[in-house]
């Protein structure tokens, strides 16, 4: 069987590029606090936990967490970042012990290298069947604190926020 130059490109090791090397940024211990709009008209629903994350080869980052999910209660949850050359995009995956669905991320981060806007498909947080367009967009406030924003895009083309988590850099 012949292999392409192309086909022998894909499987040489990757070397980390500009775009892994800030995803490090991630690596470390960290506890949050997140307040979520179950309803309208509503206070949020506050819950707390800890992430623990590390790199995988410089390639990707692994943030697994542990603490309350609002609505659920214990939980356990892993995402996945990297970066794909080819797409020339961040991306991902997040998984909960919570949920059946496996959450994939597409984004980008902006030209300020603060925020990474993350786009996913998932269910819709109305209990409805079906699936909605999610963006979630993660801000380094600094080295030790990141914000994660939640929105979901509603039937009338609106985003709408209903998540905000607060992670803070464990010493």
């Amino acid at each position: 069987m012949e292999t392409t130059q192309t086909e022998q490109t894909s499987l040489m090791p990757a070397q980390p590029q500009k775009e892994h090397q800030w995803l490090q940024k991630f690596v470390g211990e960290w506890t949050y606090e997140t307040e979520v709009m179950m309803e309208p008209d509503r206070p949020p629903v506050k819950s707390t936990g800890t992430e623990t994350v590390r790199s995988l080869g410089g390639l990707w980052v692994l943030a697994e967490g542990q603490g309350e999910m609002p609505g659920f209660g214990p939980a356990t949850t892993l995402m996945t970042l990297g970066y794909d050359p080819q797409k020339q995009c961040y991306v991902g995956t997040w998984v909960g012990s919570i949920l059946t669905y496996l959450w994939q991320y597409e984004g980008e981060l902006d030209a300020g290298e603060t925020v990474l806007t993350l786009n996913a498909d998932g269910p819709v947080i109305t209990g409805e069947e079906k699936i909605g367009k999610y963006k979630d967009a993660i801000e380094f406030k600094s080295d030790d604190h990141r914000v994660l924003t939640a929105h979901i895009l509603t039937d009338d083309g609106q985003w709408q926020h209903f998540m905000t988590t607060h992670y803070w850099r464990q010493q």
